[in-house]
């Protein structure tokens, strides 16, 4: 684990007596930027000091009810879930109290930058996915075609649908939960079977967008969400290119580059959309024996141990088995979070949750994913008040840079004793990834024309870059919960791959190669990248990190490097 602050670890190259000069001053002023960044200045906390412990109150009392709430533990810190929602209750009061007796005050620079931030968590509390009975999420589910419903109430009957229905699919005389479901489709052994399973889906595509008409109920949000961007000015969409320092045109321009690289890699005929996930993943199918269910917290809990975190000292804690009720996506959360107290720093405590059934490597994959969120949450050592972890696509994106390792031929010689060869192994991979950038580039352009028919842009994106056989009568972009929980989120995760991939090369030039493991990488990505929270905007961060602005050539590289 981590200790309290200090300086960062240093890594160069042995260099001529003039560039070694240069990159010491160089290192002399990124250790500065840390210290200036991290360390406040006292008068800006003291300004806001008993605010701000109400804050991080209640920030605790926020992620204990939510995680109390899905069920992961039973207690914590002796409490259970009501002795935790009445002292919520209660922090919240005073958090209020000690906000507007802050905003009367003339604060300046530091200061008003934190109790902004505090503000605006205060107004719009972290929230964890829900947690419902299935009878709950089916009553939800029946609302969706209320056309009174505003944005929020109709995502909420949406995600209904996605429990009710994309939890509950019945497949060969048995039920299974949607991600096990998209990971089967990548395993049935005949067309039949895999057409079976896709066809299983409809009712859940029938709850989401209905007969395809404009009065559908996805429809009608996208464009209440498309109404609501206008209203506030911006959308998941500008606010991912404004992280990435790129106008939302140039974003697009990206999108369609790796989907073109991707294509012109993977020549071949036409696929039938539930034959897409098999077509790229049945090679790697003898790895997923070696991967079973009961396997994978300890497979990517030795990762992280060999890059420099012990996720099990931490208390870093797995919720993977399938409930009713439980969320209908994998995520992770804080417990509490890390803050400063008279014995020093309190470490963060988090959780995964996901619905793991199979196992295999795609759902390694997604585990070691969030993983990397728990990463990334015990590295923060900013003040409470911008103790957070920078902009959605910072964060979706970092926890992808450890998830593709696990396509890399030595992780899995290291982790499983078998591999398969590279270009085999990171087909299957972006195979999946192409798929996140398809349903980034599809938000896009549905937040853009949300009068748009969501069957035919999917259609016509997925059949001119990713080779598949169109199928306009069939909503079958309706398969990931964010499009209707957060429309727009999936750019976190299309867009997201380009600064994976950037932020993966860099940090093999500066920590070394890190695939199969390397324990000073979780070293190094705290330091220089993780630890600074919401007290560097994730704009300037990035372009610190990598030494000029976001770009798309590492993606595109790896994509193309498949082909050769």
């Amino acid at each position: 684990m981590l200790g309290g602050e200090r300086a960062p670890a240093l890594y160069c190259r042995a260099v001529g007596d003039g560039e070694g000069a240069r990159m010491l001053v160089g290192m002399i002023a990124a250790a500065l930027a840390v210290f200036l960044a991290v360390a406040a200045p006292a008068a800006a906390r003291g300004a806001l000091s008993p605010t701000e412990q109400a804050y991080a109150d209640w920030l605790d009392a926020t992620y204990a009810v939510s995680t109390l709430s899905a069920g992961a533990v039973a207690k914590i810190d002796g409490r259970d879930r009501t002795a935790w929602g009445a002292s919520l209750t209660e922090r919240a009061a005073v958090l209020k109290a000690g906000l507007d007796r802050a905003a009367r005050r003339k604060l300046h620079g530091e200061a008003a930058r934190a109790l902004r931030r505090m503000q605006k968590a205060f107004a719009d509390p972290p929230a964890a996915p829900v947690t419902t009975t299935t009878e709950e999420a089916g009553a939800r589910c029946e609302t969706a075609p209320d056309a009174g419903l505003d944005r929020a109430a109709l995502s909420a009957a949406l995600y209904g649908c996605f429990e009710r229905f994309g939890n509950h699919i019945a497949f060969e005389g048995r039920t299974i939960a949607r991600a096990p479901a998209l990971e089967l489709l990548g395993e049935l052994d005949t067309a039949e079977r895999r057409k079976a399973l896709f066809d299983a889906l409809t009712p859940l595509w029938r709850r989401i967008d209905a007969d395809g008409a404009p009065g559908s109920p996805y429809r009608r949000l996208i464009r209440l969400a498309a109404d609501e961007a206008h209203a506030k000015g911006s959308s998941p969409i500008t606010d991912a290119a404004r992280t990435v320092g790129a106008s939302p045109g140039q974003v697009e321009t990206w999108l369609v580059a790796a989907l073109e690289t991707w294509r012109d890699a993977n020549p071949g005929p036409a696929l039938e959309p539930w034959d897409y996930r098999s077509h790229y993943a049945s090679a790697v199918r003898p790895l997923d024996r070696l991967i079973p269910p009961e396997r994978i917290t300890a497979l990517s809990f030795r990762y992280y141990r060999d890059l420099g975190l012990d996720l099990e000292a931490a208390h870093a804690i797995h919720d993977l088995g399938v409930r009713p009720g439980k969320a209908p996506l994998a995520y992770a959360d804080f417990i509490r979070i890390g803050r400063e107290t008279p014995a020093g720093w309190r470490p963060a405590l988090a959780r995964v949750s996901g619905n793991v059934e199979k196992g295999g490597l795609s759902a390694l994959n997604e585990i070691v994913h969030e993983d990397g969120h728990v990463a990334h949450m015990l590295a923060v050592r900013a003040r409470s008040a911008f103790f957070e972890l920078g902009d959605d696509l910072f964060v979706e994106a970092f926890a992808d840079v450890t998830s593709w390792a696990v396509a890399d031929p030595r992780w899995q010689r290291r982790y499983l004793g078998a591999s398969v060869d590279e270009a085999t192994a990171k087909r299957a991979l972006f195979a999946n990834v192409m798929l996140d950038v398809a349903w980034g580039l599809f938000e896009q352009r549905m937040l853009r024309d949300p009068k748009a028919d969501p069957n035919a842009v999917w259609t016509e994106i997925t059949s001119r870059y990713l080779n598949i056989r169109p199928h306009p009568e069939v909503s079958w972009w309706a398969l990931r919960v964010q499009l209707v929980d957060a429309p727009g989120y999936m750019i976190n995760y299309g867009l997201g791959a380009v600064v994976t991939a950037d932020l993966r090369r860099r940090l093999r030039e500066e920590a070394g190669d890190f695939d199969a493991g390397n324990p000073r990488w979780y070293r190094y990505a705290s330091d220089h990248l993780l630890r600074f929270g919401g007290s560097v905007e994730t704009p300037k961060l990035l372009r610190r990190f990598l030494g000029r602005p976001v770009s798309d050539a590492a993606l595109l590289a790896e994509i193309a490097g498949i082909g050769r």
